[in-house]
Order: structure tokens, then sequence, then C-alpha cells
């Protein structure tokens, strides 16, 4: 009898509450994370994203390159000729490669084919990366240079040979700052005997969002040096060996690769 009067009273309490205008201390709210915004992929068709202007086309390519996609297709709205599409898909693609942190860091080439269709342009879309999708998918985040000396150590301690880390804000001193994170690891570490690390920033052309650090540099072999020597001494620009990436350019402004800039580091 007890348990039924109980019950019956917070029943009750409940209904009162409900009259009263206490229904919000029932609710919850809840949030639920997708793989990709359902803005930019077309509900009828599986794998298809779409644009309705310049801005949703660079994040469709954004999009892509962060998934490491290489063929895939976009419908685009509102785009009055095939001229005025074939301007906006390269605007956009000299944009992801000379001007986005991960699209100068990853992306060797965005190539594309139009059709017009009834309402819209399908788009072809092919990409080339200089990166694979395991270093894209490594790449780590920091709100500021103050960050890069912490991720460094982690990755010294994992035996890591390469760290790329995007960063948030970059400020005037950020060269600074990353050259003075490196050089404290040398010391602490005892690095000093070890071939330098080669240390790249993405993009060239504006604000560095991506920093790129190849601790582990490969050393060029001795007929390549013993080259180098004699072109160096008959006053020759030397090119770099192997990969372009991973060996630091005799000028930064002269022989740096396109998309990107290094920073002199002292060991």
């Amino acid at each position: 009898m007890g348990k039924r009067r109980i019950s019956q009273g917070l029943f009750l309490a409940l209904a009162l509450c409900l009259l009263t205008g206490c229904a919000s201390l029932l609710e919850r709210e809840y949030s639920t994370e997708e793989p990709h915004s359902s803005k930019f992929w077309e509900s009828e068709a599986a794998g298809t994203l779409r644009a309705e202007n310049y801005q949703d086309i660079v994040n469709d390519l954004l999009l892509l390159i962060g998934q490491h996609t290489e063929a895939a297709t976009l419908r685009l709205y509102n785009f009055e000729d095939d001229l005025t599409v074939a301007d906006t898909l390269e605007r956009a693609a000299v944009e992801i490669q000379q001007e986005t942190p991960l699209g100068a860091y990853a992306v060797a080439y965005i190539t594309s084919s139009s059709q017009a269709q009834r309402g819209y342009y399908e788009v072809v879309l092919q990409i080339g990366y200089r990166r694979t999708a395991e270093q894209i998918q490594a790449v780590v985040n920091a709100t500021s240079p103050e960050g890069i000396y912490s991720l460094l150590e982690t990755a010294l301690d994992n035996d890591r040979t390469e760290l790329a880390v995007r960063i948030g804000y970059w400020g005037q001193d950020g060269a600074d700052k990353v050259a003075q994170a490196v050089a404290q690891l040398w010391e602490e570490r005892g690095l000093t005997e070890t071939p330098d690390w080669v240390v790249n920033t993405y993009p060239q052309n504006s604000q560095v969002g991506l920093v790129e650090f190849l601790l582990d540099p490969p050393e060029q072999p001795e007929e390549a040096l013993a080259e180098n020597e004699l072109a160096l001494d008959a006053g020759q620009e030397v090119p770099p060996e192997g990969n372009a990436d991973a060996l630091p350019p005799a000028s930064p402004s002269e022989d740096a690769p396109a998309d990107s800039a290094e920073i002199e580091t002292l060991a």
C-alpha cells in the first residue's frame, strides 16, 4: 500500500510540473556527428557532391582531399554557361593548391571535365597527390606555434620520421617560435651530430597553415655529393636529388618548392 502511494505521489508531482511549465527540466539535448556535411552531398546520388557557388566548390575539394579521394563527381547548380563553369573550376583548383594548407601540402594536380545536364553541370574530378592517405590522416593540429614543441617531443618518443602540424594561428613570429622549438629539442636530445631536420611550411604565398618536419631526411649518395661539389666549384646551381621535399634547398627564395617555404633552423 505504501509503495502504491509513493508511485501515485510521484506521478502527481510530475503531472503538476508539466502543467506549471516545468517541462524543460525533463528535456535533454543531444547531438550526433556525421563523417561529412550533408550540405555538400547529393541526396539521390551516392558519392556525388553538389555546389551552388565558388566557395561550395572549394569546400567540396577540401572534403575530397581530406579523404584522399582520387576521382569524384560534382554537380554544379546556378551556373550560366560552360565558360563560367570552366573558369570557376580553374580558380578553385588554383586556390586549393596555392592558398590552402592541406592542398599545398598534399595535392599535385587537379583536373576536371564538365558536361551540361538538365538543370545542372556534371563535373568529373581527378586529383593527384604528393602525399599518401596515411600521411594526410596523420596530420595533427595545434592552435599556435607554441604547441610545436610538445608535438615534436611526442614524435621523437614514438620514433616518427616525419610530422605534419596544422596551425590555427601562425602570427608574425611563427617561424621564430618553430626554430626555437627545434633548437631546444636538438640541445635537450643531443642531436647535434645527426642530419639537420627539414622544415617546410604550407602554403608559401599566403598565411602559413601547416608545418611539415622531416626528422630523418635521406642522405645523398657519395657519387651525388661528389658531383654536387664539382658543380659548386664551377659555380653551377645544383638541383636536389631524389624527393624534392626531403632535402633542404640551397636558398629558400630560389629553390624551395613552389607551394612551400622552408624555415631555416640552427642545430
